[in-house]
């Protein structure tokens, strides 16, 4: 009995494994990092609650995850691989490592809608419990009552589906990179923190903006690196919807520092302790970001044999040299490595900030 139940035990942790990997993990920095972010915010109210902030952030990795599945089930059933490999055969660059589970045969769809569907319910029971939990302490209807809960979830998750799924399947009328943004922006950041402490201060929705825009930035430098390929399949991005070389350069310097520029106005205004400003340290790798768009546009788009080490982590990168998706990655990690840095930054400043106040 004892042998059947670890067996059992081993194969749920196996098909778990299998489908994270499968939900490209190499993503969840972007709800991972807003997340730890909206908690450490919170961890200097009377009111925070560990247990509900952590149930919080794991809904919110499980909902990320199933996001990122529920895309693929909808890329699968318009055939977006088709495309792809129909605009490789022209000479065209375009990444191919979307849903390799369905194309080699080691999950099938039902496979992949039961795998959407448990991550989705997970989150949904992660929701529940962070909204029964406020209720019962702070009621449904009061000023921060658990409502907060029901009505940011209810927007994600209509924004969510609706990223991919029709009638309005906004990711395909060049809308998906705002969708992120604002999702893991302001509505992920003021949803975890309320969930961690049971209201939404000023802090979190000023520091909510900024880093939207740079989640926004993860993907609008995809789209970017890939707008010929996906002008050539017919997929529309925000790239695609500006059009214009030049407005999509003046974009991505936008984009990139806006940020920048949001959180010294946010201090010079009395909104932001003066330490936040720590994160100018991060303007480096936005420029290096930026000109190395600005060269890829002008058809620069090699990558170097080793990316500089100041550009943040980027894990494996023999092997991304040897399958010859650098030129892609170098650029996509360096927007991830800004969110990344930027939310650090600001997480060590806060964390400070806190044990000043405790320690004095």
């Amino acid at each position: 009995m004892g042998n059947e139940r670890c067996g059992k035990v081993h194969r749920w942790c196996s098909l778990a494994a299998k489908w994270y990997r499968n939900a490209r993990p190499r993503a969840i920095a972007q709800s991972l990092m807003p997340s730890l972010l909206a908690v450490t915010i919170a961890a200097g109210n009377t009111g925070f609650r560990i247990i509900p902030a952590v149930v919080a952030v794991f809904g919110v990795l499980c909902a990320h995850l199933g996001m990122n599945l529920a895309d693929d089930w909808f890329d699968y059933k318009t055939d977006m691989l088709s495309d792809r490999d129909r605009v490789i055969r022209k000479g065209f660059r375009a990444m191919m490592t979307k849903y390799s589970y369905l194309t080699d045969g080691s999950a099938s769809p039902a496979d992949l809608a039961a795998a959407i569907f448990t991550f989705f319910g997970i989150a949904g029971a992660c929701c529940a419990t962070v909204f029964i939990y406020w209720g019962m302490h702070s009621g449904f209807f009061t000023v921060d009552g658990s409502w907060w809960v029901a009505a940011i979830t209810g927007a994600c998750a209509f924004l969510g589906l609706f990223y991919s799924a029709p009638p309005l399947k906004l990711a395909y009328r060049g809308l998906g990179e705002i969708v992120i943004g604002i999702i893991f922006g302001p509505l992920l950041m003021c949803g975890v923190h309320y969930s961690a402490c049971g209201t939404i201060s000023a802090e979190v929705v000023w520091i909510s903006v900024p880093v939207g825009l740079l989640v926004l930035n993860i993907l609008f430098t995809h789209s970017f690196i890939e707008k010929e390929s996906d002008a050539e399949s017919n997929k529309m991005t925000l790239v695609r919807l500006i059009d214009s070389d030049r407005a999509n350069m003046a974009a991505v310097y936008i984009i990139n520092f806006l940020p920048f520029l949001m959180i010294a106005g946010a201090v010079a205004a009395g909104r932001l302790h003066p330490a936040y400003l720590a994160v100018m340290l991060m303007v480096p790798r936005s420029c290096y970001l930026c000109s190395s768009l600005g060269g890829f546009a002008r058809g620069v788009t090699e990558a170097p044999e080793r990316p500089p080490r100041w550009l943040g982590p980027m894990p494996g990168w023999e092997g991304i040299r040897q399958r010859g998706t650098d030129w892609f990655l170098l650029r996509w990690m360096t927007a991830r490595n800004i969110l990344s840095g930027f939310c650090l930054i600001i997480l060590a400043v806060r964390l400070s900030l806190i044990a000043i106040e405790y320690f004095i």
